[in-house]
């Protein structure tokens, strides 16, 4: 099993920047790549950010290029996911996500962290 925490939510004005953070635990050696998602309120989770552990490759959903940048600090066995100029539509849970598989894809992530809430007001 894998445990996923994410930390680094909270409030912020339009325009502005959080990091998030999530710290991985247990079978780490297991996780292949890590991704992002959110969800707000009354949609369906969407994918953000996606990065391979091999070789580091990052990919993006088409509202977050530009804007997140997702990496990887391996001492730490912890995943990031730097958000800048933020906008009042990114208002979401986030929740991180562990995948076993090196296969780029978007859904059927293995593990999943409690989420954290990101709100930002315009």
């Amino acid at each position: 099993q894998v445990q996923l925490v994410e930390s680094g939510g909270g409030s912020v004005q339009a325009g502005g920047s959080l990091r998030l953070s999530c710290a991985a635990s247990g079978r780490t050696f297991s996780i292949s790549a890590m991704g992002w998602f959110r969800q707000a309120p009354g949609k369906e989770r969407e994918f953000v950010a996606r990065i391979r552990y091999s070789d580091r490759n990052a990919y993006y959903a088409d509202s977050a290029k530009g804007r997140f940048s997702i990496s990887r600090d391996n001492a730490k066995n912890t995943v990031y996911l730097q958000m800048n100029d933020l906008k009042p539509e990114d208002t979401a849970v986030y929740y991180c996500a562990a995948d076993r598989t090196t296969i780029p894809r978007n859904v059927g992530y293995d593990y999943w962290g409690q989420g954290t809430q990101v709100t930002v007001s315009s």
